[in-house]
């Protein structure tokens, strides 16, 4: 019997009161296709992680779907994160995102990523103290983390996270399918079993795919750039070229085995929900 497929969003603390209204909307609007759970991002450095909890409280209230909060090396102490765990878990949640996260760009200290330096040492202390009561995914970077020296370096970091105890992975954002199906390749090769999810970023505009292709260390692809360049100051034929370019990018990842999609929302529900009515995604009964 096959495994089901999972699909997930990803919401991020709003950052302004105008964001924090619209919320609930979008939780709404995506709540609707029931999702498997949508996880709740904070910023570099831990800068919004009361920001999370509210969020995810958010979630639950609007639509009762599991809510998965991020949980990050950066800034925290072992009583810190220990304490959020409780937090969590007396919430009634009961799946954590764990990673490294980002240092924030004043960052220039060496004690500033804190106490665990890398997540497999956060997936460890997660599973020495709560066991499996939690279900933890991590990051999967498959064209290299932008701060790894080689990407036999950033596989052997990813191989650490599954031997801590990882249940699944989310990967970074790509346009490239390819990359996501050699790194795949690899983990095969490694003995890795674990769910790898594809992470699935919609284009919405121009800047922004190249701000975050930039920012993570993603390839564009030449021809989609120029056509985005081309297009941006069109938005409807923008939106439906990324729309294309993303919908064939997820029916050639789904028809070639991978166990769901991980969508960055950036708390928008239509360009997600356009997708999922393209990929003819079903609502669970």
């Amino acid at each position: 019997m096959s495994t089901p497929l999972t699909f997930s969003f990803e919401l991020f603390p709003p950052r302004t009161p105008e964001g924090g209204g619209r919320l609930p909307g979008v939780i709404c609007e995506l709540a609707a296709v029931r999702p498997d759970y949508f996880s709740v991002t904070y910023g570099a450095g831990g800068s919004t992680q009361e920001g999370t909890y509210e969020t995810l409280l958010t979630v639950v209230k609007h639509c009762g779907i599991e809510a998965a909060p991020h949980l990050t090396c950066v800034g925290s102490t072992r009583v810190h994160v220990a304490a959020l765990l409780a937090r969590y878990r007396a919430a009634g949640v009961r799946r954590i995102v764990a990673l490294r996260g980002d240092l924030p760009a004043t960052a220039m200290s060496p004690a500033a990523p804190g106490e665990f330096r890398y997540a497999n040492e956060l997936v460890s202390f997660i599973r020495e103290s709560h066991g499996d009561a939690f279900r933890i995914e991590v990051a999967a970077y498959p064209e290299m983390h932008p701060q790894a020296p080689s990407p036999s370096v950033d596989f052997e970091n990813f191989c650490r996270k599954v031997e801590a105890g990882a249940d699944a992975a989310l990967t970074q954002l790509f346009y490239n399918a390819d990359a996501y199906f050699e790194f795949m390749e690899r983990c095969g090769k490694a003995g890795i079993r674990i769910p790898i999810v594809p992470g699935i970023m919609p284009i919405t505009s121009y800047a922004n795919t190249l701000r975050f292709c930039n920012g993570c260390g993603a390839d564009l692809p030449r021809w989609v750039r120029l056509r985005l360049e081309e297009l941006q100051d069109d938005k409807p034929r923008l939106l439906d070229f990324g729309a294309g370019v993303v919908t064939r990018l997820c029916e050639t990842l789904l028809r070639n085995g991978a166990p769901g999609l991980h969508f960055y929302t950036i708390n928008q529900a239509e360009p997600t929900l356009r997708l999922w009515r393209n990929l003819a995604l079903t609502v669970p009964a």
